[in-house]
């Protein structure tokens, strides 16, 4: 015998519940194979969770766009944070400024090499040493560091800060979404167990296929096991397009 396959994926769950409501606006309450009570719930959460799966799809959309432009900012950030270290350590080179100039920025004196940017918080960290340093050492007279400027720096910094804040409040809203719609979805298939149960038992009385043509009526989904040998025209079901289409 078939097997009930209660649905998986969020489009398969809608289309139990749009189905149920459907099939409850053709057929009269009294002669209807589920309850009042389990079609009022249906009624009721299903607006809910195809907003909430809407919104969800919406804000991973939303998650996605402002990866890209953090990604792009933090590039652009790490580019001149690491231009700036080097035009820096060119100008201690050719003895326009001297090598003590390093240590405003937190950076030893005898170090030349560039300070790893890999990570975004090492790109918060060193991008505030660097500011804040250059910042410094101009207020107490010293030369700037020029092509790029500290000013130029700093809208870039500043810039991938910005998207890097609102990438994380897009992070949180996903992950709220996320949680929300799971919930839910817990709660639905519950429901959808208990529609498709009261559905099973209103014809019980009937005979096995003549049961399962009613329920796939309503929308319960059977399976046949590759060892069983079905006719296609057993029952006119919901699916028979599809059946008769792929033989």
């Amino acid at each position: 015998m078939p097997y009930r396959r209660l649905p998986n994926t969020d489009s398969a769950r809608l289309r139990a519940l749009k189905r149920a409501v459907e099939i409850s606006k053709e057929i009269p309450p009294f002669r209807l194979a589920f309850s009042m009570k389990t079609l009022v719930k249906i009624q009721a959460i299903l607006p809910l969770f195809e907003n909430s799966i809407s919104h969800q799809r919406q804000t991973l959309v939303n998650q996605t766009e402002k990866a890209k432009r953090n990604q792009e900012t933090a590039r652009k950030a790490r580019l001149y944070i690491t231009h700036f270290i080097r035009v820096m350590n060119m100008a201690i080179v050719r003895g326009e400024l001297p090598p003590e100039t390093r240590s405003f920025y937190g950076i030893a004196t005898d170090d030349a090499t560039l300070p790893s940017l890999t990570t975004e918080n090492e790109l918060v960290a060193w991008g505030k040493r660097i500011i804040d340093g250059e910042e410094y050492r101009i207020r107490k007279g010293s030369s700037p560091v020029t092509n790029p400027t500290i000013a130029v720096v700093k809208v870039r910094y500043e810039k991938f800060l910005e998207t890097r804040n609102h990438y994380k409040t897009i992070n949180l809203r996903a992950s709220e979404c996320v949680n929300k719609t799971s919930d839910m979805r817990r709660e639905v298939d519950e429901l959808i167990t208990t529609l498709w149960n009261e559905i099973e038992a209103g014809f019980s009385s009937l005979p096995e296929d003549e049961k399962r043509i009613g329920a796939e009526r309503y929308g319960v989904v059977y399976v046949f096991r590759k060892n069983e040998m079905v006719r296609r025209d057993l029952s006119p079901t919901l699916f028979g397009t599809d059946q008769e289409e792929n033989h």
